[in-house]
């Protein structure tokens, strides 16, 4: 496989945008086709949980480090936060046919408001496990919204969305939709202004995202009590609780 990075064009695209497309294989078709196996297992094991609410399955089976901390996602974060990298959560999101909820227009980092110092280093790749399109409620974002992260929010129905809120006043015609073949992913700042459609089609949409942070941020033991964070390359910056180190 070849060195997964963004060029200095995309990179600077990423800057002013907050996200950008890496629309080529992330992993060899071996090392996906493990990754996409470990999915189907842990969703089979979910019991009662809905299909989009697998979050942290690294915290459950550590097999998924082969692929969290590896030079082919490192590379590419690096591309945009830097070389001291610390991985802060990871989380499979799958939208059921027919039945995907909703996720409403949100920012990551105003739902972990307080549990870091900062937010500007913070980038989620989202690796599509399964064709991710308009039609099956591919993600979606708000250019260039990426400045404050901290966006007023109101009250939706919890039932029919993965959240029970979201941002006011969105302008939906701004959107651009991140379709996605599987093995392709995209990079999003933790502040830019995202969500997606239900999946009202006959083709299940998974993902799986894969969060890193800047050691330049302190993660908040107090207020991260029973979370887990690794260092995954370079120095720790800001004196940081890695279970590794």
């Amino acid at each position: 496989m070849n060195q997964a990075k963004l060029t200095v064009e995309e990179v600077n695209d990423y800057r002013k945008d907050g996200y950008a497309l890496y629309k080529k294989q992330l992993f060899s078709p071996e090392k996906f086709s493990e990754l996409k196996q470990i999915f189907e297992e842990q969703l089979a094991e979910k019991g009662n949980k809905l299909s989009d609410e697998l979050d942290t399955p690294h915290f459950r089976d550590e097999r998924l480090f082969d692929f969290l901390m590896s030079d082919e996602v490192l590379d590419l974060v690096e591309t945009v936060i830097g070389p001291n990298i610390g991985l802060w959560s990871s989380h499979f999101i799958c939208k059921d046919p027919y039945t995907g909820r909703a996720t409403p227009w949100h920012e990551d980092s105003a739902y972990w408001e307080g549990r870091l110092d900062r937010f500007d280093k913070i980038v989620t790749v989202w690796l599509a496990i399964d064709r991710s399109w308009e039609e099956n409620g591919c993600m979606r974002v708000i250019p260039g919204t990426h400045d404050n992260g901290f966006s007023d929010y109101e009250d939706v129905d919890g039932k029919i969305n993965t959240f029970s809120t979201q941002i006011k006043g969105v302008d939906e015609s701004k959107a651009v939709y991140f379709e996605l073949e599987p093995g392709e992913c995209s990079l999003h700042d933790s502040r830019i202004i995202h969500g997606a459609q239900p999946n009202t089609s006959p083709y299940r949409r998974c993902g799986y995202t894969m969060r890193y942070f800047s050691t330049e941020a302190k993660v908040l033991p107090e207020k991260n009590a029973g979370f887990r964070i690794w260092l995954a390359r370079g120095k720790d910056i800001a004196g940081n609780p890695f279970v590794n180190v």
